[in-house]
């Protein structure tokens, strides 16, 4: 590959990468309509705990629940994520950092008190909100 293709293919893989949504994705619309007909209420794209900055893709604060959807590729999912083969160290470690943050992000999420809860974006809806509404639900109870 020449030096002058490899910047059309960086390019053009940059400008696609930049059209890709991280908030109000068709998985995480449809999982909030499914929530919103099934009678729950949650806050959507917050912070559940003050001072970390960390958004949940929705919140359901009297639960102590953040729901994150994560994206296959984003989040180096172990079904379906891929490695790049262009510029694939720096997506390697893109990918792993994001994972490592997950991590992070849901053990300081347990110690605060939630239950954080990952989707994958794969997974069904009505599957995903079932497991959603049964966590939340198993919470109101305690």
């Amino acid at each position: 590959m020449t030096p002058v293709e490899r910047l059309e293919t960086t390019s053009a893989v940059s400008a696609r990468m930049s059209k890709q949504k991280s908030r109000n994705t068709g998985i995480e619309m449809a999982l909030r309509k499914i929530l919103h007909a099934a009678g729950y209420r949650y806050r959507v794209h917050r912070r559940p705990v003050k001072g970390v900055r960390r958004e949940a893709d929705l919140v359901f604060g009297p639960s102590r629940v953040a729901v994150f959807v994560d994206g296959c590729f984003w989040h180096g999912c172990p079904e379906h994520g891929t490695w790049p083969k262009n510029n694939a160290d720096y997506w390697r470690t893109k990918i792993e950092t994001n994972r490592r943050r997950d991590a992070n992000t849901d053990a300081v999420l347990l110690e605060a008190g939630w239950l954080p809860v990952r989707i994958w974006e794969h997974e069904a809806t009505e599957v995903a909100a079932s497991r959603v509404i049964e966590t939340v639900k198993e919470r109101r109870r305690h």
